[in-house]
């Protein structure tokens, strides 16, 4: 009973620290034009080739390890492997922390391109989005919109739409 107490404030006090976030300008991110390195936050709940995401390397003409891949999963097994670094609801600690070793990897960076690929609101994956450090943001229309600068309306399911447009939009923004 105490847990499930305690998990409810460690929620609200997310919930807090996110709304307190996107009531501030995104933090800058200094680094020049053109796409060199990607972030991509996926929802593997609905979306589960996240290997796909490599593409961007050849398409980009990006270093092997440009890429950094983090999936989000509404529970995961820590026993069984997963080929995405995952985090889950159990990561949440309090003021909006996520307690989970990739994640905290994920976050020591910074990215040229975030690619937010999930079309639902869960606080998990928004928490994500807000802390990591990128200079452009992309994702879907169905999500609260501060999150991105480039919104694409295209199927979550349809990623070779997905990577067709965006890579349009970056065209346009010279950006690759």
């Amino acid at each position: 009973m105490f847990k499930g107490i305690k998990d409810k404030f460690k929620h609200r006090s997310a919930e807090k620290f996110l709304k307190e976030e996107l009531s501030k300008p995104m933090p800058a991110v200094q680094r020049t034009q053109g796409i060199t390195s990607l972030a991509c936050i996926v929802d593997l709940d609905n979306f589960d080739d996240a290997n796909l995401f490599y593409e961007f390397v050849e398409d980009y003409k990006l270093r092997p390890n440009a890429v950094k891949i983090i999936g989000y999963k509404n529970f995961y097994d820590k026993n069984s492997p997963y080929s995405t670094p995952v985090f889950s609801d159990k990561d949440l600690g309090w003021n909006g922390d996520i307690e989970n070793s990739y994640v905290h990897e994920f976050l020591s960076r910074e990215y040229d391109l975030l690619v937010n690929y999930y079309n639902r609101e869960s606080l998990m994956i928004q928490l994500m989005s807000v802390k990591t450090k990128a200079r452009v943001r992309v994702g879907f229309k169905e999500v609260d919109q501060i999150y991105n600068d480039i919104i694409l309306d295209s199927p979550l399911k349809e990623f070779k739409i997905f990577k067709s447009e965006l890579k349009k939009y970056l065209g346009v923004l010279n950006e690759i």
